[in-house]
């Protein structure tokens, strides 16, 4: 099962959260398209190392998972840690 301190503290940051929104709105990432991504649409200045980064964060919580497809490793959202965590909440 997953740690909801984990989830809390992978959503503590902001670039985390727009990390997740780029994956929720895309599904399928490479770390490239999503460095493209969060630095022309988000103007963010940020390196692919600080992007691993924090995805090591988010995958630690079980927010992110990653499968290698050829030369090049896909990310992806999981939601379900999140929807286990609100659902003692909000049923």
């Amino acid at each position: 099962m997953w740690n909801d301190d984990a989830i809390f503290k992978a959503l503590s940051d902001s670039t985390r959260r727009l990390i997740l929104d780029e994956l929720s709105e895309r599904n399928e990432l490479t770390l490239y398209e999503l460095t493209v991504r969060l630095i022309t649409k988000h103007n963010l200045s940020i390196s692919r190392q600080a992007i691993a980064k924090h995805l090591s964060v988010l995958d630690e919580a079980g927010l992110v998972k990653s499968v290698r497809k050829g030369k090049y490793r896909v990310l992806t959202f999981n939601k379900e840690p999140l929807q286990n965590l609100l659902k003692g909440w909000l049923e």
